[in-house]
This record gives C-alpha cells, sequence and structure tokens, in this order.
C-alpha cells in the first residue's frame, strides 16, 4: 500500500509519552522478538526462510497478506487522506476486495503449483520458468531492488517518527531502534517470523479498527449527525467522486486494483499456502478482514472532518494528525495505546517482508541471471538483510522530500513492471518472453523517468493523471504488442509442466 511516510513525511506527530502508551509498545516489542526466537528455531535452509517451508495454513497466509497490503497506511496516512479527500479517498481501498479475489484466482493457485514443480521461491522465479529466461528474472529482480530500496526507506522513516513520538528519543534513534528491532527477528527468523507477526499485528488491526469506529460514531453522533455537519459546510466532500476530480478517483481505482497484483510482498506469500485445494476461502477471509480494518480508515477521517465542520475542534494542521487527535481525545488511553502500538508493528511486518523479498533478490535471483548460483543461500540471504536494511535506514535519515521520492515510485514501479509478465502471463500463453521484457523495460524506464521530472520540476501531468497508472498503461501496451509481433518465435514456447500448472 502507499507509503505511511509519503503523509507523515518528515512532520512530527504528537508527543506520545504516557506511561500506558510506552508500556504497550514495550509489550508489543516484547511480543515481537517472542516471535522471532521462535521462528528462527524453524528456519534451517534457503526455503525456510524465503517461503516458510511452504507450510503456512490459509488463515495465515490470509491475515498476513492483509496486514501486509494495509500496513501501516490504514492507522495514519489513510485516515488522513479520508480527512482531506473525502469519499473520493475509498478509491484507494475499495479495489482491495476485488483484487484479492482476483489474487487468489489468476496468481495463487498457479504460484503455488509452480513452487511444487519447480521448487521455485521467488516472484521473479516465476517470471524466469515462464518465459525459460534468466534474463527475464533478473530484470524483474532488479527493478524490484529499485522500488524496495526506496520503499524500505518512507517505511522505516515513518516507523522512526512513530517510536520517537511514543518514547521521545529523537528521530534518529527512532530510525535506528525500529530498524534494529525489525532486522533482528527478520534475519534470525526469515519470513515464517514476518509471517506470524503479520498473522498477530493482522488480527490485532481488524479488532482494534471495530473498536475505534464505535467510539468515531459515538463523537460525531452517528452516521446521521456526522453527514449533516459535513454537507452543511462542503456537500461535495460526500460526493461520489469526495474532493477529487472523476479521473483522478478512477486512476486511483485502476492503478491501486490492478497494480496490487503485483506487490511482491504480498504475491511472494502465495509460495508458502499448504493446501491450495483451500484457496476459495480465501477472497473471502481476505475480504472480511480488509473490511474490519477499512472501518478505522474511513470512520476517523471522516469523523474529524465532521467535528472540524461544526466548530467542536479547530481545523486540523496537516491530514496526518487525524488518527492521533482523535485517539488521544476521544478514545480510552489503553485503546490508543494499541493502535499506536499497531502502526509501529505494521510498519516492521511490512519492512520484513520487503527485507526477505529484497534479499531474495540479491542472492537468488541476480545470480540466476547471471549464470551463477549462491551456496549457502541461508547465510547469504541474513547477510543480504541486512545490508538492505543499513541502506533503507541511512537513506531514511535524509528525511524529507527525496525519502518521498524514493518511495512514490515503489508501488507504481511494482506494479508496471511485474503485473503484466506475472499475473496475465500465467494466464494467456500468447504471453512471449520479448514481450514480458519489454513490458518491464517499460514500465521500469517509464516510472523512474517521469517521477524523476516531477521531482526536479521538469514536468507535471494534468491533474487527475498519475504516473503510476500511465506506467501500467504503457507497460500493458507493450506487453501485448511485443508478445504479438514475436508470437511466432522461439520466445512464445512454454515448457510442458509450466503449460500444464497454467491449464490447471
Amino acid at each position: 500500500m502507499m507509503p505511511l511516510a509519503l503523509i507523515l513525511q518528515s512532520a512530527e506527530l504528537p508527543a506520545l509519552t504516557q506511561p500506558t502508551i510506552v508500556a504497550v509498545a514495550l509489550a508489543y516489542f516484547a511480543i515481537v522478538a517472542a516471535i522471532g526466537v521462535w521462528a528462527s528455531r524453524r528456519t534451517r535452509t534457503a526455503r525456510d526462510f524465503f517461503v516458510a517451508g511452504g507450510g503456512i495454513g490459509l488463515w495465515a497466509l490470509a491475515i498476513s497478506a492483509m496486514a501486509a497490503t494495509v500496513s501501516g497506511f490504514v492507522f495514519i496516512g489513510g485516515p488522513g487522506l479520508v480527512y482531506l479527500l473525502g469519499v473520493g479517498a475509498i478509491y484507494i481501498m475499495l479495489p482491495a476486495s476485488i483484487t484479492s479475489s482476483m489474487g487468489a484466482w489468476v496468481l495463487a493457485k498457479r504460484m503455488r503449483l509452480l513452487a511444487e514443480v519447480r521448487g521455485l521461491i521467488t516472484v521473479p522465479d516465476a517470471i524466469g520458468a515462464r518465459y525459460r529466461s534468466p534474463f527475464a528474472q533478473g530484470l524483474a529482480a532488479a527493478a524490484m531492488l529499485v522500488a524496495i530500496v526506496g520503499y524500505m526507506a518512507t517505511n522505516v522513516l515513518a516507523l522512526g517518527l512513530v517510536i520517537d513520538a511514543v518514547f521521545g528519543i529523537g528521530l534518529t534513534w527512532g530510525i535506528w531502534l525500529g530498524m534494529g528491532v525489525t532486522l533482528a527477528y527478520s534475519a534470525a527468523g526469515g519470513i515464517v517470523a514476518g509471517i506470524y507477526t503479520d498473522l498477530f499485528q493482522g488480527a490485532l488491526m481488524a479488532v482494534v479498527s471495530v473498536l475505534v469506529f464505535v467510539f468515531a460514531l459515538k463523537a460525531g453522533g452517528g452516521m446521521t449527525g456526522i453527514s449533516e455537519s459535513i454537507l452543511a459546510v462542503d456537500a461535495r466532500y460526500l460526493g461520489p467522486w469526495g474532493t477529487m476530480s472523476p479521473l483522478a478517483a478512477l486512476s486511483f481505482f485502476f492503478v491501486f486494483g490492478m497494480g496490487s497484483l503485483g506487490q511482491p510482498h504480498v504475491t511472494h506469500k502465495f509460495y508458502m499456502l499448504r493446501d491450495p485445494r483451500r484457496l476459495k476461502w480465501y477472497p473471502l477471509l481476505m475480504t472480511a478482514t480488509l473490511m474490519m480494518s477499512m472501518l478505522l480508515y474511513f470512520g476517523v477521517g471522516i469523523v474529524m472532518r465532521a467535528l472540524a465542520a461544526r466548530g467542536a475542534i479547530e481545523p486540523l494542521a496537516r491530514p496526518d494528525l487525524a488518527t492521533p487527535s482523535f485517539l488521544l481525545h476521544y478514545t480510552p488511553v489503553f485503546l490508543a495505546a494499541l493502535v499506536f502500538s499497531g502502526v509501529a508493528a505494521a510498519i516492521m511486518s511490512t519492512v520484513n517482508s520487503f527485507m526477505n523479498v529484497g534479499a531474495a533478490a540479491i542472492t537468488h535471483d541476480l545470480p540466476v541471471a547471471f549464470g551463477r548460483k549462491v551456496r549457502n543461500e541461508l547465510f547469504w540471504g541474513r547477510v543480504s538483510t541486512i545490508a538492505i536494511s543499513v541502506l533503507a535506514a541511512a537513506l531514511a535519515q535524509l528525511s524529507g522530500t527525496l525519502v518521498a521520492f524514493l518511495g512514490i515510485f515503489g508501488f507504481g514501479l511494482f506494479a508496471s513492471t511485474l503485473v503484466p509478465a506475472l499475473a496475465i502471463g500465467l494466464n494467456w500463453e500468447g504471453a512471449t518472453r520479448e514481450g514480458a521484457i519489454a513490458s518491464i523495460a517499460t514500465g521500469l524506464v517509464t516510472t523512474l523517468v517521469f517521477e524523476s521530472l516531477a521531482y526536479f520540476k521538469l514536468y507535471n501531468f494534468p491533474v487527475g493523471v498519475t504516473i503510476s497508472g500511465l506506467s501500467l498503461v504503457l507497460s500493458f501496451l507493450a506487453f501485448f504488442a511485443v508478445s504479438w509481433l514475436t508470437r511466432r518465435g522461439e520466445g512464445a514456447e512454454i515448457d510442458p509442466d509450466v503449460r500444464l500448472v497454467m491449464e490447471a
């Protein structure tokens, strides 16, 4: 999901150093540490480290995928966007339930079966197997690494801001403390630690979101009171597009609907499912937990706008203050403590997923692209995890606009480089090696070029047109056009076992 630091940036959160909040945060860290110790004892091979040995149950998979999808964004960034954009902000999360069903139907089963017949452990592995191309696998891994480092930097910055707000230790110490704790359990327990941390954090996120929504309704006088207060000052806010243009809202829907199929920290988890026959229940579980979590996302943002409209509070200086301000003034301190600690835990779980995917790209995918195999992938996977983490934490120190720039193109880069080659390619026999390479390269170049131009203020798209949307569309066009042009070449061939998986 959209990096939390795109909303937080380098601004500080209100001081949260209350005894109850500090105590709950320490309890969170203790639970995470215990999960890491337990997971390290189950991590003996590279397959354990990267895909949990393929032994994760459906409930754990669905809840951990939900937690990785929404992360800390649902707590802070999401309510801030609802406060700012109104109903239009829902178009970011509205596709989530659709995407969870699409993920189960077009990706999960095929990726899990490919893992069974080929022993695959990474997302680029699937691309390499589908197109019989180590180069396509390596190119996908390189594009992922560019996005992963930037995405991690924004999340680590956000984590540092939250830890500083809770413990009052300063942003720098917050960044390195948060990264240190996350790195400790990630390097030791690999994705096993990440999955079960996600499971704990995701289940608590869903329950806490429901409780916060109840307090939001109470504070706003129910949905009738909230609606009347907002309509009296800004009827457009509750309109079908909110304060956005229809083009912008639909662009959000397209990018986050289709783009979610290419988020490697989520799709990578499909390799881990113990029994693919139970996938029929995945969309229901994923959608139900997402809907529960979205109650906080929507409820806090809209009630704070209603309270400001009726003069009960001063308009917020920054949208990201919506959740902290509401929790500190309208909920019991223990519930506020759970949410604030949940923010940190949510970000940590997402960072863990990116650590694992990035380490796999370095240790496994890039060597494959050069025709080499790393010996002792478990050891070097842990070393790569440390290297990526230190780099991301160092970049997070820069704070401000550069870190935001690094994170902005993350989601779009994942989407434009992976969705056509992976999600379409595993379901369409007409896709070719050249088409996959063209789509990955197009997504990578388009995103980096136009995001760089926008960052240096050399070019800006019209209002409502997003670079992520443009990159995804161009990537699709390149994929289909080049595949059609090369449909009779060697690159159109599919290995028999891969074809059987695609037909399953």
